[in-house]
């Protein structure tokens, strides 16, 4: 059913784009109500308007804080306009339709990224504009309700179509989207003060999020996807991509996944390469040449097509080892302009640089159907009090540094994990196998086949306790000289007296690091 619209409410906070709006409400006759800073941009720009108060024969009070709480605003918006008791009451009170709401709200997002001021973060909880779009999107069957500015030129195209009028089809879909508006206002809110007062875990969780873009499709061609940004700062990611095609669902992920090693690994120049959500190569070196070679001889056959992710900026000499190889992302902090003429030659290579981005929340989420699980993020690498060396033999500094550093890559590695390292490289990385003991296999495989020369000496973690000495007779055979675990199983001696044959080293953590 289409519907003349007669009377429209305008109280916006961003007062952009107006002008074409109210030339097109101008060309229909339709009476313009407003208030405030709104009131003097619709009067500035040439058009009638009547002011709120006038409108409602009741100043605004409190600060601003009343002003659109009023029956002559809220009857107007919500009686039906079929209902004959609804229209008695309303000729009653000599209380005229309002068919167009357009509303958006004080800028709370804005406030709260740009100050940390409670007071002024509370005086931009809008109390007015919310309940007017609740109200409008409520009664959609007789009220169109808009609350974005993009939303404006298909308003003016529905008026031109219609002469006048807005069809149902366009207030329930305008309807949707308020709602919409309303929830996520309302999430932002809940969320400020559940970090305020520093509630993890809220008897209610609301998740707000606003769409960034549309994806090509999921993790495969046959589902649909989109990502959205759950944050104050809803315009970006905090990363910039600087060169080639658009990023898909699992570019995210694995970039995602990069992201997190990259930010436990801060003492020098750090890459990591990632292929379907695990990491294939890990390095840490002075030099970033080298922590890059590294990383990729890692597991060279396993990194083609994969995500490389570099804590420090690209030269000319590692942009030219880069394009050696066939890779789908690469983030780094940074890159000069030899480097990006070099690796631009690759037209599809996405170049993401990551020199802004921040990570803002320590909780991590998993959903299934209806339901979902939240967690804080395993931030911990090792507890030193509890880090506990098992064997005769005892270590040196070295390998101390050198076990922190396996034992955290590890615990980015899906479980059941190894990590095999040697000199703060991957040498050997086993992922998500349901047998620790495959993981192990699959470790010392991958050095053998690509960094044999290295596996003498070198250092293995696992996420979570040996249940057998199996795993660690594996990795001992293979040349294993150092092994951390967590420990904790019932078959601990069994496996600390097979460490204690071999000669070998072996600590415990008290740290378990599944990653699921």
């Amino acid at each position: 059913m289409n519907l003349r619209v007669k009377n429209a409410l305008i109280s916006v906070s961003n007062k952009e784009n107006l002008a074409k709006l109210l030339k097109t409400l101008k060309k229909f006759n339709i009476n313009i109500i407003s208030s405030g800073g709104t009131y003097n941009s619709i009067k500035k720009l040439g058009y009638k308007c009547t002011e709120l108060s006038k409108y409602t024969g009741f100043k605004e009070m409190l600060d601003g804080r009343v002003k659109t709480l009023h029956p002559k605003i809220h009857a107007g918006i919500l009686h039906d306009r079929q209902n004959k008791k609804h229209k008695n009451e309303m000729s009653k009170q000599n209380f005229p339709p309002i068919d167009l709401i357009i509303v958006n709200f004080y800028p709370f997002q804005k406030i709260v990224f740009n100050t940390k001021n409670p007071k002024k973060i509370i005086e931009n909880i809008d109390i007015g504009g919310p309940t007017m779009v609740r109200a409008a999107a409520k009664n959609f069957k007789n009220v169109a309700i808009i609350t974005n500015k993009a939303d404006y030129s298909p308003l003016i195209k529905e008026l031109e179509n219609f002469k006048g009028k807005t069809s149902l089809k366009f207030r329930e879909f305008m309807s949707s989207k308020a709602f919409g508006l309303t929830a996520y206002y309302d999430a932002m809110i809940a969320n400020w003060f559940n970090k305020r007062l520093e509630i993890e875990f809220p008897e209610r969780k609301t998740i707000f999020g606003k769409k960034f873009q549309n994806l090509r499709y999921g993790e495969n061609p046959h589902q649909q996807s989109s990502i959205y940004i759950n944050d104050y700062n809803d315009i970006e990611l905090g990363f910039r991509q600087i060169h080639g095609k658009e990023l898909s669902y699992n570019n995210y992920n694995d970039m995602f996944a990069s992201l997190d090693i990259l930010n436990s690994l801060k003492k020098n120049s750090a890459t990591a390469i990632i292929k379907h959500g695990n990491p294939c190569g890990v390095s840490e070196n002075r030099k970033p040449v080298v922590s890059f070679k590294n990383a990729y001889a890692s597991d060279p056959v396993s990194a083609f097509g994969g995500v490389i992710a570099c804590n420090y900026k690209i030269n000319r000499k590692i942009a030219s080892e880069i394009n050696k190889n066939f890779l789908e992302v690469i983030l780094a902090k940074g890159f000069d302009k030899e480097a990006l003429k070099i690796l631009r030659k690759k037209r599809n290579l996405r170049i993401i640089d990551i020199s802004n981005f921040k990570f803002k929340s320590l909780i991590s989420m998993k959903s299934f159907d209806g339901s979902f699980l939240l967690q804080t993020k395993d931030l911990i690498v090792l507890d030193k009090k509890k880090l506990k060396c098992v064997t005769k033999l005892k270590p040196n500094k070295k390998e101390l540094a050198e076990i922190q550093f396996a034992f955290n890559v590890c615990k980015h590695v899906k479980s059941n994990a190894i990590v095999i390292s040697n000199n703060f490289s991957t040498i050997g990385i086993g992922a998500g196998q349901p047998s620790r003991l495959d993981s192990c296999k699959i470790a010392v495989q991958k050095a053998k086949q690509f960094q044999s020369s290295k596996i003498r000496n070198s250092v293995a973690a696992s996420d979570a306790f040996f249940p057998f000495a199996d795993g660690i007779n594996t990795l001992i055979k293979a040349g294993v000289k150092t092994i951390i675990q967590p420990g904790g199983s019932i078959r601990d001696q069994e496996v600390i007296n097979a460490a204690n044959k071999a000669k070998i080293k072996m600590f415990f953590t008290g740290v378990r690091h599944f990653n699921h």
